[in-house]
């Protein structure tokens, strides 16, 4: 056999290969996707994912979801917009100023603060749930968006810290070492030249920041006791009860969720591969 034929066919396997992978890891998603536009529950137990009896009413209900004249998805889809958006803005302000820090600065403890960032990303967010609950009830912080801001802007800074630092590394220095010469402060350098010059990894990491607080659910559900006060993954979880599980609609209620998301990572596309690549070659 030719070297082309045996090209052709490892290319033909190789994409086999892949085909497979990829229906695979489709085949969760194209179930979910079937579940929300069901209108039968016999499709629980059939393999196929085309929707027996398609249906947008599991949708219109999950989102026309009232209590006593009281719009509870609005005020979940509020809550958690706030929140998401805050934690963002916070999470960048604080991780892009300590990032630049730790990146062009030598100061007494700065690798044990870069190795503590690190070692606090070892440990499941289930082992702070506790002393977190204390201290936000000494704050006066619980049950309301301010504590939540707070809990999750101070637990995605590790990892922002260690992506922006990363990233700043590959900046090179002769650009401040200019600006320094034609008198320019250390604030207008990082405001000026540094901050403009690091936007797909401010973009990155604000879009994982913006995913951690939009998809939490356990301390949400934990720190919030009124439900108006809940997020939308805490809604999600009322369509699972002790009796019966409502497939339908938190299939329903996971894709509308999962939107917002999904419009952001269109929306920063072209900053995701350049901020992931380089701020994870160097640090």
């Amino acid at each position: 056999m030719s070297d082309r034929g045996k090209e052709i066919i490892r290319s033909v396997v190789l994409h086999a290969v892949l085909v497979c992978f990829t229906l695979v890891t489709l085949a969760p998603l194209l179930w979910v996707l079937k579940l929300a536009f069901n209108g039968s529950r016999k499709g629980l137990s059939s393999l196929s994912f085309i929707p027996e009896e398609p249906t947008f009413d599991n949708f219109t209900k999950v989102v026309g979801h009232t209590e006593n004249g009281v719009w509870i998805f609005g005020h979940h889809l509020w809550n958690s917009v706030v929140i998401s958006a805050a934690t963002t803005v916070l999470g960048i302000a604080l991780a892009t100023t300590a990032a630049y820090a730790f990146s062009r600065f030598r100061f007494p403890g700065r690798q044990a603060g870069l190795l503590s960032f690190l070692v606090s990303q070892m440990f499941p967010g289930v082992l702070m749930l506790i002393p977190l609950y204390i201290i936000m009830q000494k704050l006066g912080v619980l049950n309301a968006k301010l504590g939540l801001i707070l809990v999750y802007s101070t637990t995605a800074i590790p990892f922002c810290v260690w992506m922006l630092k990363g990233y700043f590394d590959t900046i090179p220095k002769d650009l401040e070492e200019s600006a320094l010469i034609d008198g320019a402060s250390r604030f207008t350098i990082f405001w000026r030249i540094m901050l403009p010059l690091s936007m797909p990894a401010i973009a990155v990491t604000g879009l994982f920041s913006f995913m951690t607080a939009w998809n939490e659910f356990l301390l949400a559900y934990t720190f919030m006791n009124d439900p108006l006060a809940y997020t939308l993954p805490v809604e999600i979880q009322q369509y699972v009860g002790d009796q019966k599980v409502e497939w339908e609609l938190f299939a329903a209620a996971s894709v509308i969720v999962s939107i917002p998301v999904m419009a952001l990572f269109y929306a920063l596309q072209k900053f995701l591969v350049g901020g992931l690549t380089a701020g994870a070659v160097k640090g």
